[in-house]
């Protein structure tokens, strides 16, 4: 029986040796590397955590003591410590195991948390909470890093525990990355740790620092802050970590413990690799909307060179590699602060600049405040360019971006793209770079799919702010947004083949409308609007609004069914099959145009409470 066959809970550890601790670890980053190279996932941050994760659950008493995750991706050795090493054998299935903590599956889980620099505040709430009650002895433990010190959250978070005096022990997971090199100056980046066949862990030889930089570990930073500071500690040397989390439990107050790890640690192909250390095994795809973005990009500011890329923290997921490779100078990494990078990008533009912000749909909610106060309440020149918009599959609830076109619909001056093929981002890229530069400048989005799109028949493309009509009859007409056109079009063809006449259009910008296509919709006696985000206040509803308001005097209004995304949290699963299950797939569209069609209801209305609305 192996080490991990009688690993079955966090207290079977404390029974075994250091030497079998060793080969626990060794044995857990197999289960990890095959898991996630037959099922996809998060690899390099994991691995680097095993030792850690060991440490952390010989020394506490999980779930008494409440162990915390920022950036869960690091936490799938706690999860196969805590009893789940058959989940992964599903692990981010359909119906299988989180690639996140996850509550439903373990009261080892506290936090279902998959954003970074996040965890520092639930350690505020929940020291808070047991210092209310004296006699609860349960001890905080927050672990953080993986660049997601790099967020203002996490700042925030630490001053307050400072301030307060909040008990509670606090991890930095130093790998010096998040998914590229970290952008800090605090931390690792100035010490480091040796090279795997350097002298024995546990002793004081850290390595030589880069040239020019002071060997510091910065703790009066944190002292500064009320917080105790211990490190920096190898991060894969068990009895050290035990020594220093123990030492930390003992103190009062908040105490950070600095711990130095190898991200892809013990696993070949991470650590030689350059980029991300395979933080994943997400990589942008030959003929995808990233890679297709990163080219046009670059094309365009070789022709501008007022025009600037900006990532938080995610500069291969996001495509700006090849633009950081041709103009390092005017690329700017700002790491895990989504919040500054939109805020820095409003200054930018202030100043000139044609700013480009790449990010990932549900990571651009975080920076709602930003977005609508400081670009749109100034109307400045902002493009913002949308990764993994609508239903992304895998990672879950978390990690679907369905929120982004109703929020950006609602700043106003707001223009948005959202395009159905590969050959239109590149048009669409260049007409808002125009806008942004042109008589009227004012903030531009183009929000896309993770799903590698399709080509445009015969390479045809829309332009500017027009909407493009794909097919034309009488009986039915459907406007579908972004990717879900494909599905839309295989859907008319069915309708058609069973004798409905559809009209088909792509309105490629979705704010604002065009006109030209409202005013076809509303000939016809029934308009189906399909959309991949959020169905309530998303572009549908606004589409069923506008028509409501042109034809409330009219005897012939048409009847709208807007299909979307409902307003649930999602859970991980293949996208293609998720899209099917809500009816936005090429089925579900011809079935409720067909209802439609069939229904031979009128269309006649006197009042606007009724227009419009199914």
């Amino acid at each position: 029986m192996t080490i991990l066959e009688r690993t079955n809970a966090p207290a079977d550890l404390k029974g075994f040796s250091y030497d079998e601790l060793d080969v626990l670890a060794t044995e857990i980053r197999e289960l990890i590397v095959d898991s996630v190279n037959r099922f996809g996932g998060h690899m390099g941050s994991n691995l680097g955590a095993v030792e850690l994760t060991l440490a952390l659950h010989r020394v506490f008493e999980s779930p008494r003591d409440i162990l915390l995750w920022d950036t869960g991706h690091q936490a799938y050795a706690h999860k196969i410590v805590t009893g789940r090493q058959a989940g992964f054998e599903s692990l981010r299935q359909p119906g299988g195991m989180s690639g996140y903590p996850s509550r439903a599956e373990s009261e080892h889980d506290w936090v279902e948390n998959s954003h970074a620099s996040t965890i520092l505040s639930y350690a505020h709430g929940l020291g808070s909470a047991r210092t209310e009650a004296p006699e609860d002895r349960r001890r905080v433990v927050a672990v953080i890093g993986d660049g997601s010190m790099t967020g203002g959250m996490a700042f925030e978070g630490l001053n307050n525990l400072g301030n307060t005096g909040t008990d509670c022990v606090i991890v930095l997971n130093d790998n010096g990355r998040s998914y590229a090199p970290t952008a800090s100056r605090l931390g690792t980046g100035l010490r480091r740790l040796p090279p795997r066949s350097a002298p024995a862990a546990g002793t004081d030889d850290l390595g030589d620092c880069p040239a020019g930089a002071e060997p510091a570990d910065h703790p009066e930073f944190f002292e500064t802050l009320g917080i105790g500071y211990a490190g920096p500690v190898d991060g894969h040397d068990i009895p050290a970590l035990e020594a220093a989390l123990a030492a930390a439990a003992e103190r009062p107050g908040p105490q950070l413990v600095h711990v130095l790890t190898r991200k892809g640690s013990g696993y070949g192909p991470a650590e030689d690799d350059p980029v991300k250390r395979l933080h994943d095994t997400s990589f942008a795809k030959p003929g995808s909307f990233t890679i297709g973005f990163g080219h046009a990009l670059v094309e365009l500011a070789a022709e501008d060179h007022r025009l600037v890329a900006i990532t938080a923290g995610m500069p291969d997921s996001t495509g700006l590699l090849p633009f950081a490779d041709r103009f390092p100078e005017r690329f700017f990494d700002v790491g895990i602060a989504e919040q500054h990078a939109v805020g820095s990008a409003a200054g930018m533009a202030m100043g000139g600049l044609v700013p480009v912000v790449a990010i990932y749909s549900t990571f651009l909610t975080r920076a709602v405040d930003q977005l609508v106060y400081d670009v749109g309440l100034h109307g400045v020149p902002v493009i913002f360019c949308i990764d993994r918009a609508g239903i992304t599959g895998d990672d879950g609830p978390s990690h679907h971006g369905v929120l982004d076109m109703v929020v950006m619909s609602k700043v106003p001056g707001m223009t948005m793209f959202a395009p159905s093929s590969y050959e239109e981002l590149a048009v669409m890229l260049r007409d808002a770079v125009a806008i942004a530069t042109g008589p009227e400048p004012g903030p531009v989005s183009i929000r896309w799919s993770k799903t590698v799109p399709p080509t445009a028949p015969g390479g045809v493309t829309g332009r500017g702010t027009q909407a493009r009509q794909l097919a034309e009859g009488d009986d039915l007409c459907i406007i579908a947004v972004g990717k879900t056109l494909e599905a839309a079009t295989a859907a008319a063809a069915t309708l058609e083949a069973e004798g409905i006449s559809v009209t088909v259009w792509d309105p490629r910008c979705v704010k604002p409308l065009d006109p030209a296509m409202l005013d076809d919709a509303a000939r016809h006696p029934y308009v189906v609007t399909v959309e991949d985000g959020l169905r309530e206040g998303g572009i549908g509803s606004a589409i069923r609004d506008s028509l409501a308001e042109s034809t409330m005097l009219s005897d012939h209004a048409p009847r709208v069914r807007v299909l979307g995304t409902p307003c649930a949290f999602i859970d991980h699963g293949n996208p293609d099959a998720l899209l099917a299950q809500l009816g936005l797939d090429a089925v579900g569209i011809a079935a409720v145009g067909r209802e439609l069609a069939q229904s031979g209801a009128p269309r006649t209305v006197r009042s606007l409470d009724t227009v419009g609305v199914l």
